[in-house]
């Protein structure tokens, strides 16, 4: 097999990961301070593709829609969490489970009633349109963007949580909740947040993820199972964990769909079996006391 058919293969691996990153990472921080294994993430999402799908429709700008769409998905984010998933916190997690599961179903229905069942195109902008050579290829260029788009995403998230007063108290927060409470800190507050941010990243996943497939009610659930092996394989707490495994992934996608078309998902579930059964925290994931 000629080494540029790799190359290629390879580049749409690392462009794939990056929808599977920003929805895992979302899931990866709600799931590691407010210790919600949120279901709705995939339909949040979806309002993050029909909100650009409508901004662009109003505006023809899909820059603007960039800064808008995520915004409203935090805030629907933050909605959720200061008046539905508060009232659970004290009682036993199932109802969580199935009160984010209801999201999903609630979500869908509301986005049903205003655009219908029809299947949307979100165009990208002119300057993103069109192919680069390489290799003898030619590669999209968006593709190229929707992967720099992923990597700055991760180390704006690292620098955030890691570099900033707030991303330090988010961090002391989901390592001891009583601790960083007894110490001053808004816990309630900071659950918020948290929840919006990771709505946010959803959000953004919807922007930049239109342009690559139509927007419609199935589109949730595809990478929904993904990103939860994301979060398995790569443990908890670690933005860089979730980032690298995402980049495992899509490499074990994009080579199963060469080598064993149909039968791509057998490397990620085997995968994660394996690492639940030799690491159960994931790869990078840290002990709890």
């Amino acid at each position: 097999m000629e080494f540029r058919v790799l190359v290629y293969f390879c580049l749409n691996g690392i462009a794939n990961s990056t929808c599977y990153f920003l929805l895992a990472a979302g899931l990866n921080l709600i799931f590691g301070l407010l210790g919600i294994l949120n279901f709705a993430q995939g339909a949040l999402f979806m309002i993050g593709a029909y909100a650009t799908f409508q901004f662009l429709h109003w505006t023809g700008n899909f820059w603007l829609s960039i800064l808008v769409a995520p915004l409203v998905v935090a805030a629907v984010g933050a909605l959720i969490e200061r008046y539905l998933l508060r009232r659970t916190y004290d009682i036993d997690v199932t109802f969580q489970m199935l009160l984010t599961f209801g999201l999903i179903l609630v979500i869908e229905d509301v986005l049903r009633f205003i655009w219908g069942v029809n299947w949307y195109t979100v165009s990208e902008p002119d300057i993103l349109r069109g192919t680069i050579p390489f290799l003898g290829w030619d590669y999209p260029i968006y593709n190229v963007f929707y992967t720099g788009v992923g990597f700055f995403v991760f180390i704006c998230l690292w620098l955030f949580l890691n570099k900033t007063l707030l991303g330090k108290k988010i961090v002391a927060a989901s390592s001891d909740r009583e601790l960083a409470s007894g110490l001053g800190i808004n816990v309630p507050r900071l659950f918020t947040i948290v929840f919006a941010i990771g709505a946010c990243l959803a959000g953004l996943m919807g922007v930049f993820h239109g342009p690559l497939v139509n927007v419609n009610l199935d589109m949730g659930h595809k990478y929904m199972l993904t990103a939860f092996a994301v979060v398995v394989i790569g443990g908890l707490g670690k933005v860089q964990g979730v980032y690298l495994v995402s980049l495992l992934l899509g490499q074990l996608e994009a080579f199963g769909i060469l080598f064993v078309p149909f039968f791509e998902r057998i490397f990620m579930w085997g995968l994660m079996i394996v690492i639940l059964i030799l690491r159960p925290r994931g790869l990078f994931g840290e002990r709890k006391e």
